[in-house]
């Protein structure tokens, strides 16, 4: 019997509590899971592609069960459907955190399926704690000293937090 590749990709800038319960979750469902971190410099990234990759693997080592033997993290910078078939993925993983989110995912889906018809697109529900977390939420609310501890585990919460140290004493010498 083949293996069931899945891909999960996105720029997990950072990663959060709602991406780790997604890639849980898909390990139910493919036997394998890379988790895709994009490159994707046009949205003003806080962390390089190299430190999202390396914070990425970071979380992914701290999961239960066994699971991390079945993941690889890896970065990319070329079109998603090439990245699956480089990979050898039947399926790609897609989370929903909410009805807005839905629209743009079903559009991306049928592109990618007149790309390679071959590869399926999943859709998982983010679990209900989760359904309001965003990456640009906890960017916005780090940036401004607010408590991101809920929505991102610690590791990530100190990588975030000394981001932001590291910015405002740049720009206080600056000023």
């Amino acid at each position: 019997m083949k293996r069931r590749i899945g891909v999960y990709p996105g720029t997990f800038d950072p990663i959060t509590n709602g991406h780790t319960d997604i890639i849980r979750r898909a390990l139910h469902v493919v036997d394998k899971l890379v988790i895709g971190v994009a490159r994707n410099d046009g949205k003003g990234p806080l962390f390089s592609t190299d430190e999202r990759v390396e914070i990425v693997r970071g979380e992914v080592e701290h999961l239960e069960n066994g699971d991390v033997a079945r993941i690889e993290v890896r970065p990319f910078d070329i079109l998603l459907m090439s990245f699956a078939e480089s990979v050898g993925a039947s399926v790609i993983i897609r989370g929903l955190r909410a009805v807005s989110d839905f629209e743009y995912e079903f559009q991306m889906a049928g592109m990618n399926a007149r790309l390679n018809p071959s590869i399926e697109t999943m859709f998982l529900m983010a679990s209900d704690r989760f359904q309001f977390i965003s990456s640009r939420f906890v960017k916005e609310i780090g940036a401004l000293g607010g408590d991101i501890s809920h929505f991102v585990s610690p590791r990530v919460t100190a990588r975030v937090l000394d981001r932001f140290a590291g910015a405002r004493s740049r720009t206080r010498r600056q000023a």
